[in-house]
């Protein structure tokens, strides 16, 4: 069980539920306590182990189910399923034709008693096929032992590796695999001989092999279904994070914002700021006699006053030209995502004018709001006129804990790159930062003005994808806090 709980976790893991260490062991001490007899109550104590958010608890509910509740069905009651299905899909037939039919198939049923006795009587005249079909698999087939398949099955696919199933092309592979591991090939043998002897015995074989295929056949599917799921979107979200974020087609979309969700989720949580209790500097003469009152007057608590750090202010200048309206869009978005993290964040879209567009994050969400910067900035560039308009605007307002960060190609169209302006810019900022899409051998390429640029900036990379976009995030909320 420790190793089925392991393989358990690893799925919830998959599936973006994130687990420690320590609360595998809270798991483990879960199940010693609770035993295997009660499902659902096995099922709530783990689940108050292992999944914090009600997004978690519905994940963990649908991984548990799925991987603890797997049970064969039953060979008789699924052979009388499907007769009664071929007897219902009979076109018109009156009900003395049904009759007849089941008699039929009662007789039929009846003739493969016999052919069971048959394949007894070959196992008991022949001790070189008894031999050959002395296997446990072949025991729990002819007695339809349910439960021991089911744990045969599962012990075979974790001994050759099952839960590490990614493709879908894999699924015929592992599935020999197991039938290998349960002794399925001296089955085979076994029919070979049967089929040259011409034996009334080989159909009752060969539905026993049949049947063993079809159910290692389930439980591969249902494996990959379990484990290959959440692999597979991490997968998907790798490629997508790592890809130019101008080749990301539109049905990709959806999926590329949950992602930037996730990524700004996992950096507000890494670099949210957290209260610290002074020990040092001075006293807090007010708070220590107020708390004091409690205990008579006795100052067992000493509190000292501290000195509260400005918030740091975000000014986001992006091009929204059709060449970099992709890696502006995601930026933004990247941004206004961390809204707890960094609250002061400005925004300024320009092709050739520039506008604040704050004001359209306030009212609308993220991804409306980025739709209107590009239909409201989007054109040809001038990158000198955008930055005399953002000195009218917000040059004033810049100061020691202002970071600027600037998206663009820095392709000007040959037209005047207004250095003087970055350097009023550069002088007065925390730092400047600029994201530019290109790789770094374009740079100053053509009409880029990069190069002159780089003079004006505290720090300058390429910026292409997602992974880009989180890196530098992460690095902005260091330098910020």
């Amino acid at each position: 069980m420790p190793s089925r709980l392991v393989s358990f976790i690893n799925v919830l893991r998959s599936h973006d539920v994130r687990i420690s260490p320590a609360e595998t062991l809270d798991a483990v001490q879960v199940i010693t306590t609770l035993g295997y007899e009660d499902r659902n109550q096995l099922r709530s104590g783990l689940s108050l182990a292992l999944a914090k958010t009600a997004e978690e608890k519905a994940t963990f509910k649908r991984c548990f189910d799925q991987f603890f509740s797997y049970q064969l069905p039953d060979s008789a009651e699924r052979e009388a399923a499907n007769s009664e299905d071929a007897l219902d899909s009979l076109p018109g037939a009156d009900p003395a034709d049904l009759q007849a039919a089941e008699a039929a198939l009662q007789q039929m049923e009846g003739e493969g008693g016999e052919t069971r006795l048959d394949l007894e009587g070959e196992l008991a005249s022949d001790t070189a096929l008894a031999g050959q079909l002395d296997l446990p698999i072949m025991d729990m087939l002819r007695n339809d032992d349910r439960n021991a398949l089911a744990l045969a099955i599962a012990r075979a696919g974790d001994a050759v590796g099952l839960p590490e199933i990614q493709m879908f092309t894999q699924k015929g592979q592992f599935t020999r695999r197991i039938l290998d591991e349960l002794g399925e090939a001296h089955i085979r043998s076994a029919i070979v001989d049967l089929e040259n002897r011409g034996s009334d015995a080989l159909g009752e074989l060969q539905g026993y092999r049949d049947r063993l295929r079809e159910l290692v056949r389930d439980h591969v599917e249902r494996e990959y279904l379990l484990h290959a799921q959440g692999r597979n979107q991490q997968f998907m979200d790798d490629v997508l994070a790592r890809a130019r974020l101008s080749h990301i087609e539109h049905h990709y979309l959806h999926r590329v914002q949950d992602l930037v969700r996730r990524m700004a989720k996992k950096l507000a949580a890494r670099h949210s700021r957290r209260r610290k209790v002074t020990k040092r500097g001075q006293l807090n003469m007010a708070k220590t006699l107020r708390r004091g009152i409690a205990h008579e007057g006795v100052l067992f608590n000493l509190y000292w006053k501290s000195t509260k750090k400005q918030r740091p202010q975000i000014l986001a200048v992006c091009d929204v030209s059709g060449s970099v309206s992709a890696y502006a869009k995601f930026l933004l978005m990247f941004l206004y995502s961390l809204y707890d993290v960094l609250p002061r964040v400005r925004s300024f879209a320009f092709s050739n004018r520039l506008g604040e567009v704050s004001e359209l994050f306030d009212q609308h969400s993220v991804e409306k709001a980025v739709e209107l910067v590009n239909w409201q900035y989007g054109g040809a560039t001038d990158y000198g006129a955008s930055l005399m308009d953002f000195a009218q605007l917000a040059l004033d307002d810049i100061d020691s804990q202002t970071t600027v960060i600037i998206l663009g190609d820095a392709r000007n169209n040959n037209g005047d790159p207004r250095l003087d302006v970055m350097q009023s810019i550069y002088a007065r900022a925390k730092q400047v930062i600029w994201l530019n899409p290109e790789s770094r051998p374009m740079w100053g390429s053509g009409d880029s003005e990069m190069p002159r640029y780089l003079s004006c900036c505290h720090f300058a990379a390429e910026c292409s994808s997602l992974a880009h976009l989180e890196r530098i995030v992460d690095r902005l909320l260091r330098s910020a806090n």
